[in-house]
């Protein structure tokens, strides 16, 4: 039986669903691609190749092993994008919350079916259909839980808006003794430099009081403010535009003091290091043109 527990983003890490790039399928047609950047490298040619992308999730993997994390990866699915298991479900407290995924992707729950099979019926559960939210958009922070939305009039018209205003709600009304608060997250279809796809493409904690924030990603400057005064201005690595599009912000934290990073992350990585972090650099540039980095590819299961 697996006992879940995820309190916050940074607590020593014990449990973790890391996807896989592996039998990845074929480039995505222009016209399928759930995302602008990916759309970006599908009409440059210069959409990632599953020999680079394995590679990359394997480099991960052995970090995992080094901490003696206990690592589930998917069922292969032939053919079928299952890189990013944060979209497809994520925990809080010791509850997993399936996410109504886009309609075609609903078989990545499948794959992960031998892992939920190990939790308690009773602490897994499925929101009403007309509940829209995904892992990249929920993010704990001990008595706080961050969520992305996006409240635009158009939602519905955006693939790239993920959880609706009825997702916050859902989470308020789970969650009653925690503080819920969602950020209005700026959204593009065509600039994948102007999209924040979810929260954790403009926001992440590290450590105990730090965080990566990127401020033109959020609608509202209120919001970015909620986040500056929670943590004070001089926790916070302001990332440029640029950084966000290579998705600096999304980097994954083994516990308080180790934070898995990308190598090219030059700038931030020397931050973390001058802060006292260890940082484990990996390779994952080739999965980032997908619009996902390492937060994205992990579902965390068990945190002390």
């Amino acid at each position: 039986m697996l006992k879940l527990n995820i309190k916050n983003e940074t607590s020593r890490l014990r449990a973790v669903i890391l996807g896989t790039a592996i039998s990845n399928g074929p480039t995505p047609k222009a016209e399928d691609a759930y995302d602008p950047k990916s759309l970006e490298h599908i009409k440059a040619g210069t959409y990632p190749i599953e020999s680079d992308m394995v590679l990359e999730m394997e480099a991960v993997a052995k970090i995992f092993d080094k901490y003696e994390v206990k690592v589930y990866r998917p069922e292969l699915i032939k053919d079928f994008n299952q890189i990013f298991a944060r979209d497809i479900a994520f925990v809080i407290d010791d509850v997993l919350i399936k996410a109504n995924i886009l309609p075609d992707r609903e078989k990545e729950l499948d794959a992960i079916q031998y892992v939920i099979d190990q939790i308690g019926p009773t602490k897994v559960v499925s929101p009403p259909e007309e509940v829209h939210i995904e892992g990249g958009d929920v993010m704990l922070w001990n008595d706080h839980i961050f969520v992305g939305t996006y409240k635009g009039s158009d939602y519905s018209d955006y693939i790239t808006a993920r959880t609706n205003i009825e997702g916050v709600n859902f989470i308020k009304e789970m969650f009653p003794n925690k503080i819920v608060k969602e950020f209005d997250l700026v959204k593009s279809r065509i600039e994948p430099r102007d999209n924040a796809l979810h929260l954790d493409c403009c926001f992440q904690p590290v450590g105990k009081d730090k965080g990566i924030i990127y401020k033109s990603g959020f609608r509202e400057e209120s919001d970015y403010m909620y986040l500056v005064n929670l943590f004070g201005k001089e926790n916070l690595f302001h990332i440029t535009r640029e950084e966000m599009y290579h998705m600096y912000s999304n980097v994954f934290s083994i516990s308080e003091n180790v934070v898995i990073s990308e190598r090219n992350f030059t700038r931030l990585n020397d931050w973390l290091r001058s802060n006292g972090f260890t940082v484990e650099e990996v390779p994952y540039a080739e999965i980032s043109k997908q619009e996902g980095l390492l937060r994205c590819s992990t579902m965390p299961l068990i945190r002390d």
